[in-house]
């Protein structure tokens, strides 16, 4: 790992995004609540959440965080055939939190996956990626190929 111990810890965040593209069967499924494993949308939330708090366990040079906030939101978008997904996290240390955000993304999409494969085996996984970070040195970083206006293309 790297040596942070020479930073000062300062408030972070970062907030991660991605789309899946979903089969109309399955959209249709979603909106009656047919899923037999259950509410997809939430098992995939809780996921991501807890991956978030894990995430220094999972990355192996990944320093461990005590987290402060970490959310995780998925949105139907019915008309286009896709969920889009929105994860957050933050804290005050010495790192960032990009990790955790992205961890908890990346869970949240497969476990969404796994709740929905018997119906729709042809899920895809588009775009996971960082959207944003927030504070340390290097300050505001927002990357426009994760707004939502981008990933809605």
């Amino acid at each position: 790992m790297v040596n942070v111990s020479g930073k000062s810890e300062t408030p972070r965040r970062a907030v991660a995004r991605g789309v899946m593209q979903i089969s109309q069967q399955l959209v249709n499924l979603l909106q009656q609540g047919g899923l037999k494993k259950g509410d997809a949308f939430s098992v995939a939330k809780v996921a991501g959440i807890l991956a978030a708090k894990r995430t220094g366990e999972l990355i192996p040079m990944c320093h461990p965080l005590g987290l402060d906030h970490v959310s995780v939101d998925l949105t139907l978008d019915a008309a286009a055939g896709r969920v889009y997904l929105e994860a957050s996290a933050s804290t005050r240390a010495r790192t960032g939190v990009e990790m955790e955000a992205l961890t908890a993304l990346s869970i949240a999409a497969l476990t969404f996956y796994d709740m929905v494969k018997a119906v729709d085996k042809g899920v895809v996984i588009q775009k996971l990626g960082l959207y944003q970070k927030e504070g340390g040195k290097s300050g505001l970083y927002q990357n426009p190929a994760f707004e939502w206006s981008a990933l809605q293309q």
